[in-house]
Protein backbone atom coordinates (compact mmCIF):
# COMPACT_ATOMS: atom_id res chain seq x y z
CA UNK A 1 0.00 0.00 0.00
CA UNK A 2 2.79 2.19 1.12
CA UNK A 3 4.81 1.84 -2.00
CA UNK A 4 1.70 2.37 -4.22
CA UNK A 5 0.46 5.47 -2.54
CA UNK A 6 4.66 7.09 -2.40
CA UNK A 7 4.31 9.91 -4.79
CA UNK A 8 7.77 10.40 -6.47
CA UNK A 9 9.83 11.51 -9.61
CA UNK A 10 8.82 7.94 -10.83
CA UNK A 11 5.17 9.42 -11.27
CA UNK A 12 6.65 11.56 -13.94
CA UNK A 13 9.74 10.88 -16.02
CA UNK A 14 12.77 13.27 -14.37
CA UNK A 15 13.77 14.41 -17.58
CA UNK A 16 10.80 15.41 -19.65
CA UNK A 17 9.43 18.56 -18.93
CA UNK A 18 5.92 19.96 -18.24
CA UNK A 19 5.20 23.67 -19.26
CA UNK A 20 9.13 23.93 -19.88
CA UNK A 21 9.85 22.28 -16.32
CA UNK A 22 11.18 18.88 -15.22
CA UNK A 23 9.12 17.07 -12.27
CA UNK A 24 12.52 18.11 -10.01
CA UNK A 25 11.69 22.14 -11.01
CA UNK A 26 8.03 21.74 -10.60
CA UNK A 27 8.96 20.12 -7.40
CA UNK A 28 11.26 22.89 -5.99
CA UNK A 29 8.71 25.64 -7.17
CA UNK A 30 5.99 23.97 -4.98
CA UNK A 31 8.02 23.74 -2.00
CA UNK A 32 9.27 27.20 -2.45
CA UNK A 33 5.65 28.74 -3.09
CA UNK A 34 4.20 26.82 -0.19
CA UNK A 35 7.20 27.72 2.38
CA UNK A 36 6.57 31.45 1.00
CA UNK A 37 2.69 31.58 1.90
CA UNK A 38 3.40 29.85 5.49
CA UNK A 39 5.91 32.88 5.77
CA UNK A 40 3.53 35.21 5.01
CA UNK A 41 0.04 33.54 6.33
CA UNK A 42 0.53 34.64 10.00
CA UNK A 43 0.31 37.56 9.05
CA UNK A 44 -2.58 37.80 7.18
CA UNK A 45 -4.46 35.82 10.25
CA UNK A 46 -5.23 36.82 13.74
CA UNK A 47 -4.38 35.22 16.96
CA UNK A 48 -6.28 32.28 16.99
CA UNK A 49 -6.24 31.41 13.57
CA UNK A 50 -2.21 31.16 13.94
CA UNK A 51 -2.50 29.15 17.02
CA UNK A 52 -4.31 26.96 14.86
CA UNK A 53 -2.19 26.59 12.01
CA UNK A 54 1.03 26.15 14.60
CA UNK A 55 -0.86 23.08 15.89
CA UNK A 56 -1.82 21.88 12.38
CA UNK A 57 2.25 22.09 12.52
CA UNK A 58 3.14 19.95 15.47
CA UNK A 59 0.33 17.30 14.15
CA UNK A 60 2.00 17.07 10.97
CA UNK A 61 5.35 16.48 12.67
CA UNK A 62 3.79 14.05 14.86
CA UNK A 63 2.55 12.28 11.73
CA UNK A 64 5.08 12.14 9.75
CA UNK A 65 6.79 10.43 12.83
CA UNK A 66 4.32 7.82 12.47
CA UNK A 67 4.75 7.95 8.50
CA UNK A 68 8.38 6.82 8.80
CA UNK A 69 7.61 3.94 10.67
CA UNK A 70 4.26 2.07 9.37
CA UNK A 71 4.75 4.03 5.58
CA UNK A 72 8.18 3.32 4.97
CA UNK A 73 8.91 0.80 7.48
CA UNK A 74 6.24 -1.43 7.24
CA UNK A 75 5.82 -1.18 11.26
CA UNK A 76 2.01 -0.39 12.86
CA UNK A 77 1.80 1.48 15.68
CA UNK A 78 -1.37 2.55 18.27
CA UNK A 79 0.91 3.75 20.93
CA UNK A 80 2.49 7.71 19.55
CA UNK A 81 0.24 9.40 21.91
CA UNK A 82 2.74 7.84 24.57
CA UNK A 83 5.84 9.16 22.74
CA UNK A 84 3.70 12.58 22.23
CA UNK A 85 3.06 12.64 26.07
CA UNK A 86 6.52 11.84 26.59
CA UNK A 87 7.29 14.82 24.45
CA UNK A 88 5.34 17.33 26.50
CA UNK A 89 6.03 16.11 30.05
CA UNK A 90 9.44 16.63 29.58
CA UNK A 91 8.83 20.23 28.39
CA UNK A 92 6.74 20.80 30.84
CA UNK A 93 8.56 19.31 33.86
CA UNK A 94 12.13 20.64 32.81
CA UNK A 95 10.79 24.41 32.27
CA UNK A 96 8.60 24.47 35.56
CA UNK A 97 10.12 22.59 37.80
CA UNK A 98 13.79 22.97 37.11
CA UNK A 99 14.11 26.40 35.20
CA UNK A 100 15.31 25.23 32.18
CA UNK A 101 15.32 27.58 28.90
CA UNK A 102 11.93 26.21 26.08
CA UNK A 103 13.99 26.34 23.64
CA UNK A 104 16.93 23.69 25.19
CA UNK A 105 13.77 21.47 25.86
CA UNK A 106 12.88 20.83 22.49
CA UNK A 107 15.98 18.95 21.59
CA UNK A 108 15.82 16.90 25.18
CA UNK A 109 12.38 15.91 24.56
CA UNK A 110 13.65 14.40 21.32
CA UNK A 111 16.32 12.56 22.88
CA UNK A 112 14.59 11.33 25.45
CA UNK A 113 11.71 10.09 22.99
CA UNK A 114 14.42 8.60 20.53
CA UNK A 115 15.60 6.49 24.12
CA UNK A 116 11.75 5.60 24.60
CA UNK A 117 11.44 4.60 21.20
CA UNK A 118 14.40 2.70 20.39
CA UNK A 119 14.12 0.71 23.83
CA UNK A 120 10.36 -0.42 22.99
CA UNK A 121 11.90 -1.35 19.14
CA UNK A 122 13.62 -4.31 21.13
CA UNK A 123 10.74 -6.17 22.19
CA UNK A 124 8.84 -5.16 19.40
CA UNK A 125 11.15 -7.16 16.81
CA UNK A 126 9.33 -10.41 17.66
CA UNK A 127 5.96 -8.67 16.83
CA UNK A 128 4.34 -8.02 13.55
CA UNK A 129 0.84 -6.96 12.22
CA UNK A 130 -1.53 -6.98 14.66
CA UNK A 131 0.67 -8.30 17.42
CA UNK A 132 2.78 -5.00 17.44
CA UNK A 133 -0.38 -3.33 17.10
CA UNK A 134 -1.68 -4.78 20.43
CA UNK A 135 1.54 -4.31 22.07
CA UNK A 136 1.76 -0.48 21.30
CA UNK A 137 -2.23 0.21 22.20
CA UNK A 138 -1.20 -0.97 25.51
CA UNK A 139 1.42 1.78 25.39
CA UNK A 140 -0.65 4.15 24.12
CA UNK A 141 -3.53 2.96 27.25
CA UNK A 142 -0.70 2.47 30.16
CA UNK A 143 0.73 6.24 29.50
CA UNK A 144 -2.39 8.15 31.00
CA UNK A 145 -2.78 6.33 33.73
CA UNK A 146 1.07 6.13 34.91
CA UNK A 147 1.02 9.86 34.53
CA UNK A 148 -1.79 10.00 37.51
CA UNK A 149 0.10 7.74 39.73
CA UNK A 150 0.07 9.47 42.67
CA UNK A 151 4.20 8.83 43.46
CA UNK A 152 4.87 10.63 39.88
CA UNK A 153 2.64 13.94 41.20
CA UNK A 154 5.46 15.87 42.25
CA UNK A 155 6.90 16.07 38.66
CA UNK A 156 3.66 15.24 36.63
CA UNK A 157 1.16 17.22 38.74
CA UNK A 158 -1.34 14.33 38.52
CA UNK A 159 -4.46 14.71 37.50
CA UNK A 160 -4.27 18.37 37.54
CA UNK A 161 -1.39 18.40 34.90
CA UNK A 162 1.28 21.58 34.64
CA UNK A 163 0.84 25.17 33.01
CA UNK A 164 3.66 26.61 31.61
CA UNK A 165 3.99 30.15 29.79
CA UNK A 166 5.37 30.40 26.54
CA UNK A 167 8.78 32.73 26.17
CA UNK A 168 7.64 36.08 23.86
CA UNK A 169 9.86 36.82 20.92
CA UNK A 170 13.52 37.51 21.46
CA UNK A 171 15.26 40.85 21.00
CA UNK A 172 12.68 43.11 20.57
CA UNK A 173 11.57 41.24 17.23
CA UNK A 174 7.95 42.64 16.31
CA UNK A 175 6.31 39.43 16.29
CA UNK A 176 3.71 38.27 18.75
CA UNK A 177 3.77 35.26 20.97
CA UNK A 178 1.67 33.47 18.71
CA UNK A 179 3.12 34.37 15.50
CA UNK A 180 6.71 33.61 17.08
CA UNK A 181 5.64 30.31 18.13
CA UNK A 182 4.36 29.80 14.77
CA UNK A 183 7.79 30.32 13.10
CA UNK A 184 9.87 28.65 15.32
CA UNK A 185 6.94 25.55 14.88
CA UNK A 186 7.67 26.04 11.10
CA UNK A 187 11.39 26.33 11.32
CA UNK A 188 11.38 22.91 12.83
CA UNK A 189 8.74 21.78 10.96
CA UNK A 190 10.67 22.14 7.56
CA UNK A 191 13.85 20.55 9.54
CA UNK A 192 12.16 17.46 9.91
CA UNK A 193 10.72 17.23 6.75
CA UNK A 194 14.01 17.95 5.36
CA UNK A 195 15.55 15.48 7.57
CA UNK A 196 12.88 12.82 6.67
CA UNK A 197 13.55 13.27 2.83
CA UNK A 198 16.80 12.63 3.37
CA UNK A 199 16.46 9.95 5.42
CA UNK A 200 14.30 8.27 2.78
CA UNK A 201 16.44 8.69 -0.18
CA UNK A 202 19.56 7.38 1.65
CA UNK A 203 21.27 3.85 1.97
CA UNK A 204 19.80 3.96 4.97
CA UNK A 205 16.21 4.60 3.93
CA UNK A 206 16.39 2.48 0.86
CA UNK A 207 16.99 -0.70 3.38
CA UNK A 208 14.38 0.76 5.66
CA UNK A 209 11.70 0.56 2.59
CA UNK A 210 13.39 -2.79 1.91
CA UNK A 211 12.47 -4.75 4.95
CA UNK A 212 9.09 -3.03 4.67
CA UNK A 213 8.63 -4.65 1.42
CA UNK A 214 10.19 -8.16 2.07
CA UNK A 215 12.05 -8.65 5.52
CA UNK A 216 13.64 -11.93 4.17
CA UNK A 217 15.17 -10.65 0.93
CA UNK A 218 16.38 -8.08 2.85
CA UNK A 219 17.83 -10.04 5.56
CA UNK A 220 19.37 -12.23 2.21
CA UNK A 221 21.44 -8.94 0.85
CA UNK A 222 22.21 -8.32 4.13
CA UNK A 223 20.12 -5.73 5.69
CA UNK A 224 20.77 -5.47 9.13
CA UNK A 225 16.89 -5.65 10.33
CA UNK A 226 16.69 -6.05 13.90
CA UNK A 227 19.34 -2.84 14.10
CA UNK A 228 17.26 -0.95 11.40
CA UNK A 229 14.02 -1.70 12.82
CA UNK A 230 14.77 -0.66 16.38
CA UNK A 231 16.20 2.79 14.91
CA UNK A 232 13.26 3.75 13.05
CA UNK A 233 11.18 2.91 15.74
CA UNK A 234 13.54 5.39 17.51
CA UNK A 235 13.17 8.19 14.88
CA UNK A 236 9.75 7.83 14.55
CA UNK A 237 9.57 8.18 18.49
CA UNK A 238 12.04 11.08 18.05
CA UNK A 239 9.96 13.44 15.81
CA UNK A 240 6.84 12.46 17.85
CA UNK A 241 8.55 13.74 20.95
CA UNK A 242 9.65 17.04 19.52
CA UNK A 243 5.92 17.38 18.40
CA UNK A 244 5.09 16.72 21.82
CA UNK A 245 7.27 19.40 23.00
CA UNK A 246 6.10 21.87 20.91
CA UNK A 247 2.20 21.19 21.77
CA UNK A 248 3.04 21.68 25.28
CA UNK A 249 4.86 25.36 24.39
CA UNK A 250 2.17 26.37 22.25
CA UNK A 251 -1.16 25.17 24.55
CA UNK A 252 0.88 26.27 27.95
CA UNK A 253 -0.77 23.13 29.57
CA UNK A 254 -0.14 19.42 29.52
CA UNK A 255 -2.35 17.08 31.27
CA UNK A 256 -2.81 12.98 31.62
CA UNK A 257 -5.94 12.96 29.83
CA UNK A 258 -4.43 15.23 27.06
CA UNK A 259 -2.46 11.92 25.84
CA UNK A 260 -4.79 9.29 25.82
CA UNK A 261 -5.52 6.72 23.02
CA UNK A 262 -7.98 8.87 20.84
CA UNK A 263 -4.72 10.74 20.03
CA UNK A 264 -3.03 8.15 18.28
CA UNK A 265 -6.54 7.24 16.36
CA UNK A 266 -6.04 10.54 14.79
CA UNK A 267 -2.36 10.37 14.11
CA UNK A 268 -3.44 6.98 12.31
CA UNK A 269 -6.42 8.70 10.37
CA UNK A 270 -3.78 12.27 9.82
CA UNK A 271 -1.53 9.45 8.07
CA UNK A 272 -3.92 7.46 6.07
CA UNK A 273 -6.19 10.62 4.65
CA UNK A 274 -2.44 12.54 4.06
CA UNK A 275 -1.08 9.01 2.40
CA UNK A 276 0.77 6.69 3.60
CA UNK A 277 4.40 6.33 2.67
CA UNK A 278 3.82 10.48 1.16
CA UNK A 279 5.95 13.17 3.59
CA UNK A 280 4.54 15.91 1.94
CA UNK A 281 0.81 14.57 3.12
CA UNK A 282 1.37 14.61 7.08
CA UNK A 283 0.31 18.82 6.77
CA UNK A 284 -2.69 17.31 4.98
CA UNK A 285 -3.35 14.74 7.62
CA UNK A 286 -2.41 17.12 10.16
CA UNK A 287 -5.44 19.88 8.66
CA UNK A 288 -7.35 17.10 8.98
CA UNK A 289 -7.60 15.79 12.24
CA UNK A 290 -7.23 19.73 13.74
CA UNK A 291 -10.29 21.32 11.78
CA UNK A 292 -12.60 18.24 10.35
CA UNK A 293 -13.67 17.54 14.19
CA UNK A 294 -14.07 21.14 15.05
CA UNK A 295 -16.14 21.51 11.69
CA UNK A 296 -18.33 18.21 12.56
CA UNK A 297 -18.91 19.51 16.58
CA UNK A 298 -19.95 23.00 14.70
CA UNK A 299 -22.53 21.10 12.48
CA UNK A 300 -23.75 19.19 15.63
CA UNK A 301 -22.71 18.94 19.12
CA UNK A 302 -24.16 15.93 19.90
CA UNK A 303 -23.66 13.89 16.48
CA UNK A 304 -19.80 15.00 16.09
CA UNK A 305 -18.48 11.96 16.46
CA UNK A 306 -21.01 10.46 13.85
CA UNK A 307 -20.26 13.28 11.38
CA UNK A 308 -16.53 13.03 11.97
CA UNK A 309 -16.77 9.41 11.09
CA UNK A 310 -19.23 9.80 8.00
CA UNK A 311 -16.58 12.10 6.71
CA UNK A 312 -13.92 10.01 7.12
CA UNK A 313 -15.64 7.32 5.45
CA UNK A 314 -16.65 9.73 2.60
CA UNK A 315 -13.14 10.80 2.17
CA UNK A 316 -11.45 7.25 2.11
CA UNK A 317 -14.49 6.24 -0.28
CA UNK A 318 -13.73 9.23 -2.44
CA UNK A 319 -9.84 8.92 -1.86
CA UNK A 320 -8.93 5.74 -1.35
CA UNK A 321 -5.26 6.23 -1.46
CA UNK A 322 -5.65 9.77 0.51
CA UNK A 323 -4.04 12.80 -0.88
CA UNK A 324 -1.01 11.00 -2.08
CA UNK A 325 -3.04 9.16 -4.88
CA UNK A 326 -5.39 11.85 -5.47
CA UNK A 327 -2.12 14.34 -6.44
CA UNK A 328 -0.43 10.91 -8.27
CA UNK A 329 -3.89 10.95 -9.89
CA UNK A 330 -3.27 15.17 -11.01
CA UNK A 331 -0.17 14.17 -12.52
CA UNK A 332 -1.21 11.38 -14.29
CA UNK A 333 -4.15 13.09 -15.99
CA UNK A 334 -1.68 16.00 -16.60
CA UNK A 335 0.87 14.01 -18.31
CA UNK A 336 -2.14 12.24 -20.72
CA UNK A 337 -3.10 15.68 -21.60
CA UNK A 338 0.19 16.79 -22.73
CA UNK A 339 0.65 13.65 -25.07
CA UNK A 340 -2.76 13.58 -26.67
CA UNK A 341 -2.37 17.67 -27.40
CA UNK A 342 1.68 16.61 -28.32
CA UNK A 343 0.41 14.07 -31.02
CA UNK A 344 -2.68 16.83 -32.16
CA UNK A 345 0.01 19.55 -32.84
Amino acid sequence: MAAETQVTAQSVNPERRIAGLTADGWRCTATAIAILVAVVLPWTLGSFQTFQITLVLIYAIAILGLNILTGFNGQFSLGHSAFFAIGAYTTAILVERYGVSTYLTIPVAGGLGFAAGFLFGFPALRLSGLYLALATFALSVATPQLLKYNHFEDFTGGVQGINLLKDSAPFDLPFSVDQWWYYVTLAITLFTFWMARNLINSRTGRAIMAIRDNPIAAATMGVNTALYKTLTFGVSALLTAVAGALSAIVVEYVAPDSFTFVLSVYFLIGLVIGGVGWIPGAVIGGAFVLYVPNLAEGISTGLAGVLFGVIILLVIYLMPSGAAGLVRLGITHLRRRLDRDNNKA
